[in-house]
């Protein structure tokens, strides 16, 4: 018996796997915006994997991943200016 993912077509399993990644990045990004440019490209590839994952079945694993990005990208901003303004 062939597991569940075998059977899916490879734009679907493409979009499910983009969604997970969407997650994965976006909570990643949450710890990694105490470093601006790190939490920042990590942010974008969130967002990128979320909009990509938008188009799955897994649509609201993607609007998760798609929200921590945004937190993530938001937090890496605030302290990028907080370092800014503290020089």
């Amino acid at each position: 018996m062939e597991p569940d993912y075998v059977r899916l077509d490879p734009e679907e399993r493409r979009n499910k796997f983009m969604a997970l990644f969407s997650a994965l990045f976006g909570s990643v990004s949450l710890c990694a915006g105490l470093i601006p440019a790190c939490g920042g490209v990590v942010s974008l590839v969130g967002i990128l994997c979320g909009v990509f994952g938008m188009k799955s079945e897994n649509r609201k694993v993607a609007i998760l991943g798609l929200v921590l990005s945004a937190a993530g990208m938001t937090i890496s901003i605030v302290y990028a200016f907080m370092l800014i303004i503290k020089k």
